[in-house]
Formats: structure tokens, C-alpha cells, sequence
């Protein structure tokens, strides 16, 4: 009997999807279901990226160019100029989400059996992504009691063997919403440079920090080498389906090896391309009104989740996530359990149970990842439903 691969079956179920087919049979049922377990934002796509794609003149959708059109590369350089990064389009090479880049980042720095060392809970994916690169992640452990802060220095360096050649980080963090200081990534710089490794910084949510300045790998000195960028446009302009993402990196010999793997697919989506250029034009102040609402969608569910009793919640500085401890003696159950058992006014909502954020088995079975991508308004009734939640749960524990 024939079998898939090794690889294939070895890969880890998204921890944030892994419930869909429970939130669609509560949905069967006639429930409205508050989606909470997605990095999805509601907040409108701007009419002017659309229309560049909606009044674009093309008769032939013809392949473009393997490192993305020189016009949207020019562009994104000049976005990243604006932000401080003294990045020139030689440096950009455009891809299929930021997804692409996470994998054109590990194979072209890693070898097969190689590791790379992430702070965990990271975004579920990194473990996938390692699975299909023939790479093996290594988790070093941040703390909610720490606010999930940059774990000490000396723990990465207890991790490195001769196996490790790269650290991979997210700021703002995905699930935790922390946001890495200049002086954590001044650490993580001089344990690169000590022990020649690769930083890989993914910076998909750079644009929503809300307490403090945002500092990117890039704007480090003297690890131009080092770094590698990796990017998407999918958050900060509410475009997850356009598919357009960068990797970004000083290095022209690794950037040599990313292209010929992006040879491989040709070329990145060039109507998504026609997009993203659109939204290198906005205006710089685009971001204010976004920001503002995200900031205050996060302090309304922070202030609601704190008033639960049992509920230990961080205060997030930056993306759109939530992750925070509930009194129950397992998350994931009590995530099915809200979408099998549970229902308060015909509704319900939908979480990421945190262990699918997390390497070490251990760790975040208490602990869950909400969104607040959604309204104001539904983010109240998603609290009213999980307040009650928690106290008809069979499982609570105080």
C-alpha cells in the first residue's frame, strides 16, 4: 500500500485551524460563532490597492520577473528607506506571502539536519516550516510572568551547538504581542556575531506597536551580513489573500541562493504585485487610524479578560493577539468544548488553544491566543460568552 512521505505526515496541524471543523458544526447548529483564533483583520483592504488591480489594462497575464517587478521593489526600498532601513531593491526579493519567505529564509541559510533557535510560544508554522526544510527547531522558553520578554542571553547560549546556525525571532510577536527593545536585539546581535549565526527577523506586524518605538534587525549596526528580513504585506494593510511578501536581506550571496529557489515558482503573483504597489502610495499617516483601533480593541479585551477571576493576562505592545492564561486544566479541551458543549445566547467563540505555539510539550496547556481583529462589538460578546464560559466549565480550576 502506497504511504505519503515521512515529511508529510510529520507535519504538525495548524493550531490555529485545527478547530474549524467543530466552529462549523456550532455553525450547522445555528450558533454564532466569534472568530477569535485568527490573525484575520476586518478592517477594509484600501479602495486604492483594490482599484489598481480593478482598472489595471492587461491582456496577457504573463509570467514577471523572479525577484518581483523592479517598479513594487523600487517602492518597497523606498518604504523601507522611510522607516531608517538603508535598504535598496537589490536587496528585495518580492514572494508568495511572507509564508515563502520564512521557508526561502531556512533553506537558504540552513542545511539539511541544521537548527535554529526560537523563542518560545512563536507562530505555530515555524515548526511546519522546520518539518518541510529537513530543519529542527530548538525553543528557548519566555514566561507570561515576564511578559514574555526576551528570554536571558545566556539561555541561547546554553541551546548552540555546532548544529545551530541561526536565531529566528518575531517583533511584535505572534501569539504573545511583545515587542522586542533595541537593547534585546543588541544582545541577540553580539550573540550572532560571537557565534556566526544568521538573525532571521520576521517583522510582519512592525506597524502596530503601541507603547514604544519598533526597532527592526536592520536597523542593528554592523550584522548587515547576518540579518535576513522577512516580510508580508498581509497584516499591515489587511491583504492576506494577495499573497505578497519580501525577504530582505545586505547579503548578496544569500540573496544568490533565495533566488534561484525562487526560480523554482517562476515568479511571485503579479496582479497581488499590482496591489502592493498601490500600497507603497498610501499617504504616511494611513496607519493612524488602523493603529487607533487595534490599540483600542486590545485595551477593551485586556481590561475584559482581566476582570475574570483566574485569568492572568499580559498587556500586549504590539500585533493584534492576546495570549493569556484561563483556570482551566486544559486549554485545547475547553476550546472544543466551547464549540461542542457550550453556548450563552445562541452564541459562542473560537480560540487557539496556546500549545500549538509552543515546542516543548509541556508548556501552554492553560494558556490560550485570542485575536482581536474583530469590532469592539464583537469582542464584547465574545467576552460575555467566555465569562460565562469559565464558570460553567467542568474543568475550571481555581
Amino acid at each position: 500500500m502506497l504511504q505519503p512521505s515521512q515529511r508529510g505526515l510529520a507535519l504538525p496541524p495548524s493550531p490555529y485551524r485545527r478547530l474549524t471543523p467543530y466552529a462549523e458544526a456550532a455553525r450547522q447548529r445555528g450558533l454564532t460563532v466569534h472568530p477569535l483564533n485568527i490573525g484575520q483583520p476586518d478592517i477594509e483592504t484600501p479602495p486604492a490597492m483594490l482599484a489598481a488591480v480593478q482598472q489595471a489594462d492587461i491582456r496577457v497575464l504573463e509570467y514577471g520577473p523572479t525577484a518581483g517587478t523592479l517598479s513594487y521593489r523600487r517602492k518597497l526600498a523606498d518604504y523601507y528607506q522611510r522607516l531608517g532601513l538603508s535598504v535598496t531593491y537589490e536587496d528585495v526579493i518580492v514572494t508568495t506571502g511572507g509564508s515563502e519567505s520564512i521557508s526561502f529564509a531556512l533553506l537558504a541559510c540552513l542545511n539539511p539536519g541544521d537548527e535554529f533557535i526560537v523563542p518560545e510560544p512563536f507562530y505555530g508554522p515555524y515548526t511546519a516550516f522546520a518539518v518541510s526544510t529537513g530543519t529542527h527547531v530548538v525553543p528557548v522558553a519566555s514566561h507570561l510572568e515576564q511578559d514574555f520578554a526576551l528570554p536571558p542571553i545566556e539561555e541561547f547560549e546554553r541551546k548552540i551547538t555546532p548544529r545551530t546556525k541561526a536565531i529566528l525571532i518575531c517583533s511584535p510577536n505572534n501569539p504573545t504581542g511583545y515587542v522586542y527593545s533595541r537593547q534585546e536585539l543588541e544582545q541577540l546581535k553580539d550573540l550572532c556575531l560571537r557565534h556566526n549565526l544568521y538573525l532571521l527577523s520576521d517583522e510582519a506586524y512592525r506597524e502596530f506597536c503601541y507603547d514604544g518605538e519598533f526597532t527592526s534587525a536592520l536597523h542593528l549596526e554592523g550584522v548587515d551580513e547576518h540579518v535576513v528580513l522577512i516580510d508580508t504585506i498581509s497584516k499591515r494593510y489587511s491583504a492576506c489573500g494577495a499573497r505578497i511578501g519580501a525577504l530582505v536581506t545586505k547579503n548578496k550571496s544569500l540573496r544568490d541562493v533565495v533566488f534561484k529557489l525562487a526560480q523554482l515558482r517562476v515568479c511571485p503573483p503579479g496582479l497581488g504585485q499590482l496591489l502592493a504597489e498601490a500600497a507603497a502610495d498610501l499617504p504616511e499617516d494611513y496607519f493612524d487610524h488602523t493603529k487607533a483601533e487595534y490599540q483600542a480593541r486590545r485595551d477593551l479585551m485586556v481590561r475584559r479578560l482581566r476582570a475574570m477571576p483566574g485569568v492572568r493576562c499580559p498587556l500586549p505592545r504590539g500585533a493584534f493577539y492576546v495570549l493569556c492564561h484561563l483556570p482551566v486544566d486544559d486549554a485545547e479541551r475547553f476550546a472544543q468544548w466551547l464549540l461542542e458543549e457550550f453556548q450563552h445566547n445562541g452564541q459562542t467563540l473560537m480560540v487557539s488553544p496556546a500549545a500549538g505555539f509552543y515546542a516543548t510539550s509541556i508548556l501552554g496547556r492553560q494558556q490560550m491566543r485570542m485575536a482581536y481583529v474583530v469590532n469592539q462589538d464583537v469582542i464584547n460578546k465574545a467576552m460575555d460568552c467566555l465569562e460565562v464560559a469559565l464558570q460553567q466549565y467542568p474543568g475550571r480550576e481555581e
